[in-house]
């Protein structure tokens, strides 16, 4: 049954009330933005919100996805800033015992001294943002399960061709409303990226997991990178005669910085957010994947620092990593908490069954049976996370996956290959393979795939896949003897190994024999055959989930709450204001911190282990043009109440002329769980205050051209 008809007349009226909502409250596409001028102009915007629906204009053309978060451009040479976080695989891939970049930080003495990235690293400027729901969804309708799947794919793998064959972009379509519109996106990739500034771990990950997602922070989350491209201005591999990118715009630092009430304003490419989902994925979220998640990824922390610990080489290889499985695992627990504090599950389940009630019967039919087709793939939950993970947490398996698979899509037409296996990501999948070297260590990966591996053997019979069990085992004393034995065969830690059967791979010939090639036959046979069953219970879900957004559409109007579509990983903007925070009673902070808070944080030892020149620069006081005119001090972190999320790390916020005031760089703990449950009370989000990163670049550790490139004093 198709519900689009309505979705125009809902989707105006969602916007007309936004003005009534939270001003905080929304991730919202740039094409939505004229229709909030209103509320945009109440909140204290000061320029035209006409102006931020064009996503190739000003300020939104000079904001990037940046790896696996956000970027802009803040000169016109190509420099670009992000979070030390979001660059911190950079970072570590330049980094080695001997010239630890991680620990020590970086500044370049010239752009002939600038690094490069790892190969896989990518930075996506968004060039085109285009409405292409008819042609996806023509030949699905009146299509089911996996022959709906199919049609959607087709179509979007044909949109995607014809948006490429101009060559210089990567397109891709989006789906918003969970099946009810698509977007086509068209990007230009930039790969060759370079390291020009990093500061210290110790002011870049100040306070590390302890102060992750905590208020008040003193974190230098910044990194300054470059993009380079060849010399007739088109994207192209690293070369050194590769010269600097001119995007098509740039930010302007902001030389006043924020104060409470203060117009705020973001845009980035927030990762995934589930504000839209049912009751009942709200149950198993709190009850089970949320739970399930803290603690595999604790034991896989545990795993990485017990096996490295006596080895710096491997700890330095595995610490990108490493910082990733803390992130995550912190954010699943804090995401825990805060579902439960707001009673998340009790409160969606009152809201569905109201919403429920006073839908239109003609879409129950379908609400019905999207109901019934989630709870058959939540049972298999604990068995695809931990198949998940040993594929993408490990590196020589994960190459070996990676080699059958493209072999086997390699040998059919390239529109009828998976995504992420055509023509078009060669390239990444290249850039996958060469960075290998410098993030594997193999005592690492037999202890992280022992840790998966021995969970995924604790499974009952009906989640245990055969090709797996044959492969490793149902016991730990055959799980140890087959990794022992895959890893001492093995050639795939050589570089050249892994790029020949590259080669063989693209034109879908046979592997040279390996012990970790001969097993991932099987394996991807098995792969396959998961996909399979998980695209036809997707297709369904595809096919009947406009009909549950369309009863909340109509629910919503009736609430008097707007509806913006939850993030993933498009461009977006969210608005708001500098507010400080009173998470319980008695409990107040202020929306500002400064470098004193540093010191009183300062033990010497890791990871409050503040450098010795940051310790000495603030000791004298010499804060120059940067200091906070009211506080008489230098500002670090500030605090306000924008809608993020995961992927919004990196963001640059901005004032209400537009100019560059902060990075965005976190949560504070009791919003963790703002992917799921807005919660107004708690909502913050931590920026780096464009100030404290002046001051560093001009007194602290010293990079006075780049301030001149900015544009900003060196003082």
């Amino acid at each position: 049954m198709s519900c689009r008809k309505a979705l125009p007349a809902a989707l105006a009226l969602g916007l007309t009330l936004a003005a009534g909502a939270h001003a905080d409250e929304g991730m919202w596409m740039p094409t939505q933005l004229p229709e909030l001028a209103k509320p945009l102009k109440a909140a204290g915007f000061k320029g035209n919100p006409a102006d931020l629906a064009n996503v190739t204009a000003p300020p939104l053309s000079a904001v990037v996805r940046a790896g696996g978060g956000t970027g802009s451009f803040v000169s016109g040479d190509g420099l670009l800033l992000t979070n030390h976080h979001v660059a911190m695989g950079v970072i570590q891939y330049n980094s080695s015992p001997e010239h630890n970049l991680i620990n020590d930080g970086f500044i370049a003495k010239g752009r002939s001294d600038e690094r490069p990235a790892n190969p896989d690293f990518r930075v996506l400027v968004t060039t085109g943002f285009d409405k292409v729901t008819d042609e996806v969804l023509r030949e699905a309708r009146g299509k089911t399960g996996r022959a709906y799947f199919d049609a959607v794919d087709r179509a979007t793998k044909r949109l995607v061709a014809e948006c490429e064959q101009a060559g210089n972009v990567r397109c891709s379509v989006a789906d918003m409303y969970y099946g009810t519109d698509f977007y086509r996106i068209r990007q230009l990739e930039l790969s060759d990226v370079r390291l020009v500034y990093a500061p210290p771990r110790a002011i870049g990950n100040y306070g590390d997991e302890i102060d992750n997602f905590m208020w008040p922070r003193h974190t230098g989350d910044f990194t300054l990178l470059r993009a380079y491209v060849g010399k007739d201005g088109k994207p192209a591999p690293y070369s050194v005669d590769n010269v600097p990118y001119q995007p098509p715009a740039h930010l302007k630092m902001a030389i006043d910085g924020p104060k409470t009430g203060d117009y705020a304003m973001l845009a980035g490419y927030p990762g995934i957010t589930y504000r839209h989902r049912t009751a009942a994925e709200f149950a198993s979220q709190i009850d089970a994947v949320l739970p399930r998640r803290v603690a595999v990824y604790q034991q896989m922390i545990d795993t990485i620092e017990a096996a490295s610990a006596q080895d710096a080489q491997a700890r330095t290889r595995y610490a990108s990593q490493l910082q990733s499985l803390k992130n995550n695992r912190k954010r699943a627990a804090g995401e825990l908490e805060g579902l439960l504090r707001s009673d998340a599950k009790a409160q969606r389940a009152a809201d569905e069954t109201a919403m429920l009630a006073a839908t239109d019967a003609t879409y129950r039919t379908d609400i019905d049976a999207l109901l019934g087709s989630l709870s058959q793939g939540a049972s298999f939950g604990e068995r695809d996370l931990l198949l998940d993970l040993v594929a993408s947490q490990s590196q020589l398996l994960r190459s070996a996956l990676m080699l059958e698979r493209l072999r086997v899509e390699s040998a059919k037409p390239d529109a009828e290959r998976e995504s992420g296996y055509q023509q078009r990501d060669l390239a990444m999948i290249e850039g996958v393979l060469k960075q290998v070297q410098r993030r594997y260590d193999p005592a690492v990966e037999k202890a992280l795939l022992t840790a998966l591996l021995s969970r995924y053997q604790q499974l009952p019979d009906a989640q245990r896949v055969p090709e797996f069990d044959a492969a490793f085992g149902r016991t730990p004393a055959a799980l140890a003897k087959a990794l022992d034995g895959l890893y001492a065969g093995t050639r795939l830690g050589n570089e050249a190994e892994r790029l020949s059967r590259l080669a063989a791979a693209k034109d879908g010939k046979a592997l040279a024999r390996d012990p970790l090639i001969d097993l991932a036959g099987p394996l991807v046979a098995a792969q396959l055959r998961l996909d399979d069953q998980s695209k036809t219970r997707a297709g369904e879900q595809l096919r009947l989930r406009p009909a549950y957004m369309q009863a909340l559409f109509a629910w919503r109007a009736k609430q008097g709450r707007a509806v913006y579509p939850d993030a993933n990983r498009t461009l977006r903007i969210s608005y708001g204001k500098v507010e400080a925070l009173s998470p319980r009673d008695a409990v107040h902070f202020d929306p500002v911190t400064t470098v004193a808070g540093i010191v009183e944080k300062n033990t010497n030892a890791y990871p409050f282990d503040a450098p010795k020149p940051l310790l000495d620069a603030i000791a004298k006081g010499d804060f120059g043009s940067t200091a906070d005119p009211v506080l008489k001090t230098q500002t670090v972190n500030f605090l306000t109440n924008l809608d993020t999320t995961g992927g919004n790390s990196g963001s640059p916020v901005l004032n209400a002329r537009g100019e560059l005031i902060g990075l965005n760089f976190d949560s504070n703990w009791e919003s963790v769980s703002a992917s799921w449950w807005f919660d107004p009370r708690y909502k913050r989000a931590v920026h780096v205050d464009m100030r404290y990163l002046r001051w560093l670049l001009a007194k602290v550790y010293p990079a006075p051209e780049l301030l001149k490139e900015m544009d900003v004093p060196a003082e």
